[in-house]
């Protein structure tokens, strides 16, 4: 049976979490991350994952997360002076700059190819370890070739990066010993794409029609461009551009949660975990109901709600997945665990950088 086939989703994810348990972690990660300048950052990356992954449960079993915060410092102290030796190269001159700029290139497909493995070998289901086996080779023509393919073809190839990407990540994971396994095809994210420019341009096409219906409305408005005072002008112009602002807010607020429904329900119902079948029926509309309630009652609580907010689309994206499985999932995990007991856990290698947040 094909990743896109359909059976019943006897593989159910649940989540557990809640949302006033999960701030008071929320507001400790915080403070401590304020008052120790950022250092506490790793810690509270940790202390955050562990609860979501220790919330989540895939047939009553939970996932963990072993991650140092050590090793997570170590990789955002990385980051962090790539990102300030990239800034401040500019300043001093564009030749220094250009040149940061290429060296960041040359390591960043690697540094991302290491914390991908970093993250899957710290992630445990049942008490057995994720794997990445992806290479450094396939790491930077995935994030490097086809994001400068799209780039120089203003867009163009965005959706084929975007697949390649998926596919890198998908494809070269693994649970103990089963693979993973990736089917989505160029053409289902061109699909998705597409819908968006589409969108993108009936909604552009509004914004003239609004300005010529304010215009029709007050016929004189506009009168001010004609002014010779500076003052004048600047304001319209002000109004016009707080006019676009709140449209494209707008917009992005009604996309933003058909793309992340349509580009999980793509991206999780073409993978497969050997034999086992992921499923993923997350709708749109239910997002968007998520995420502008979210979007409200964090501005009115001026930011306290985020970790209920987290809470939230968590659930919803998490119980909304299912491993549909074509055997016992028991003997499976059972098998896998005798696999790796007979490989050896050592023989994992250990990657101590992580550069996410």
């Amino acid at each position: 049976m094909t990743p896109e086939a359909s059976s019943t989703p006897n593989g159910q994810i649940e989540f557990t979490g809640n949302g006033s348990e999960y701030f008071r972690i929320w507001i400790v990660n915080l403070a401590l991350t304020i008052l120790t300048l950022g250092i506490y950052s790793a810690w509270a990356k940790v202390r955050r994952l562990q609860y979501f992954y220790r919330n989540t449960a895939l047939m009553g079993h939970g996932f963990d997360y072993h991650g140092d915060p050590v090793a997570i410092l170590k990789g955002r102290i990385t980051g962090i002076v790539l990102l300030v030796a990239y800034n401040g190269a500019f300043a001093v001159s564009m030749r220094l700059g250009l040149l940061i700029l290429l060296i960041l290139l040359a390591v960043f497909p690697w540094l991302l190819q290491r914390s991908l493995c970093f993250r899957l070998h710290n992630s445990s289901y049942r008490g057995l370890r994720f794997r990445f086996t992806g290479s450094v080779k396939d790491a930077y023509e995935a994030f490097l070739v086809w994001p400068i393919a799209s780039y120089l073809t203003l867009g163009g190839l965005m959706p084929l990066a975007h697949q390649r990407i998926k596919e890198y990540q998908h494809n070269h994971s693994a649970y103990g010993t089963a693979p993973f396994h990736f089917s989505a095809k160029a053409g289902d994210f061109y699909r998705i794409y597409l819908k968006i420019l589409g969108l993108m341009f009936l909604m552009g096409l509004l914004i003239p029609l609004i300005v010529y219906g304010i215009h029709l409305a007050s016929p004189g408005i506009f009168d001010g461009f004609k002014s010779k005072n500076p003052e004048v002008v600047g304001k319209l112009i002000g109004v016009i551009f707080m006019v676009i602002m709140v449209f494209y807010l707008v917009f992005f607020l009604l996309v933003g949660p058909w793309f992340a429904a349509r580009i999980q329900n793509l991206v999780w119902n073409h993978t497969a975990l050997g034999v086992h079948v992921m499923a993923s029926h997350v709708r749109a509309r239910d997002l968007f109901k998520i995420y502008f309630t979210n979007f409200i009652a964090i501005i009115l609580t001026l930011g306290l709600f985020k970790p209920f907010a987290d809470i939230r689309v968590a659930r919803y994206r998490l119980t909304h997945m299912a491993l549909n499985a074509q055997s016992s999932l028991d003997e499976f995990f059972a098998q896998e665990q005798q696999a790796v007991n007979a490989l050896g856990e050592e023989t994992a290698n250990v990657f101590d950088v992580d550069i996410s947040f």
